[in-house]
């Protein structure tokens, strides 16, 4: 009896570890007394080895066996890759 293994979908919002990214996944919910939608943002840390995951990545994450305290995910494929503009200092002023 084989199990399937969870995976979610979500985006990059930080890439500043090494070999680990932080991946937001958004899931939408039904209120259950007032009925409107809401988005629940659940952030999860993954095991990404070859560090080839930038900033807005759309990602596929797969749950994996614990790699530290807080991972236990990886990284199964990058969906699309994100454009993030980079603001420097002196464009501001």
């Amino acid at each position: 009896m084989e199990r399937k293994r969870k995976t979610k979908l979500g985006r990059v919002v930080s890439n500043k570890m090494d070999k680990t990214v932080v991946v937001a996944v958004e899931t939408p919910k039904r209120h259950p007394l007032y009925k409107k939608t809401i988005k629940k943002v659940v952030k999860y840390k993954a095991h990404n080895e070859n560090a080839e995951c930038g900033l807005g990545d759309i990602v596929r994450i797969v749950e994996t066996r614990p790699l530290s305290r807080h991972k236990r995910w990886r990284v199964a494929e990058i969906i699309t890759k994100g454009e993030v503009a980079e603001v420097q200092p002196e464009e501001i002023a």
